[in-house]
Protein backbone atom coordinates (compact mmCIF):
# COMPACT_ATOMS: atom_id res chain seq x y z
CA UNK A 1 0.00 0.00 0.00
CA UNK A 2 1.33 3.33 -1.35
CA UNK A 3 1.20 6.53 1.14
CA UNK A 4 -1.33 7.80 -0.94
CA UNK A 5 -3.44 4.82 -0.99
CA UNK A 6 -3.40 4.90 3.31
CA UNK A 7 -3.97 8.74 3.54
CA UNK A 8 -6.96 8.23 0.90
CA UNK A 9 -8.51 4.97 3.20
CA UNK A 10 -7.91 7.27 6.00
CA UNK A 11 -9.45 9.91 4.77
CA UNK A 12 -12.59 7.85 3.48
CA UNK A 13 -13.16 6.08 6.82
CA UNK A 14 -12.93 10.02 8.91
CA UNK A 15 -15.25 11.20 6.65
CA UNK A 16 -17.54 7.61 6.88
CA UNK A 17 -17.28 7.93 10.72
CA UNK A 18 -18.20 11.82 10.83
CA UNK A 19 -21.41 11.34 8.77
CA UNK A 20 -22.43 8.61 10.78
CA UNK A 21 -21.77 9.67 14.22
CA UNK A 22 -23.73 12.74 13.19
CA UNK A 23 -26.66 10.85 11.97
CA UNK A 24 -26.60 9.34 15.47
CA UNK A 25 -26.52 13.08 17.19
CA UNK A 26 -29.12 13.36 15.00
CA UNK A 27 -31.34 10.69 16.09
CA UNK A 28 -30.57 10.64 19.36
CA UNK A 29 -31.98 13.59 22.31
CA UNK A 30 -29.93 14.12 25.19
CA UNK A 31 -26.32 12.43 25.43
CA UNK A 32 -24.34 11.70 28.42
CA UNK A 33 -20.61 10.13 28.64
CA UNK A 34 -21.18 6.29 27.99
CA UNK A 35 -23.52 7.37 25.00
CA UNK A 36 -20.92 9.29 23.33
CA UNK A 37 -18.32 7.07 23.83
CA UNK A 38 -20.83 4.07 22.29
CA UNK A 39 -21.60 6.11 19.78
CA UNK A 40 -18.39 7.15 18.72
CA UNK A 41 -17.40 3.03 19.00
CA UNK A 42 -20.42 2.10 16.56
CA UNK A 43 -19.88 4.67 14.06
CA UNK A 44 -16.22 4.06 13.80
CA UNK A 45 -17.61 0.19 12.86
CA UNK A 46 -20.38 1.47 10.49
CA UNK A 47 -16.86 3.38 9.08
CA UNK A 48 -15.31 0.27 8.87
CA UNK A 49 -18.00 -1.99 7.19
CA UNK A 50 -19.06 0.56 5.07
CA UNK A 51 -15.02 0.68 3.65
CA UNK A 52 -14.97 -2.67 3.54
CA UNK A 53 -18.16 -2.74 1.32
CA UNK A 54 -17.41 0.04 -0.97
CA UNK A 55 -14.09 -1.63 -1.63
CA UNK A 56 -15.49 -5.50 -2.07
CA UNK A 57 -17.92 -3.88 -4.93
CA UNK A 58 -15.17 -1.92 -7.00
CA UNK A 59 -12.41 -4.92 -6.16
CA UNK A 60 -11.39 -6.27 -9.77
Amino acid sequence: MTMRTALVAAAELLAWWLALALLWLVFIGTVDTLERIVGASVAAIGALVARAGRWAVTWR
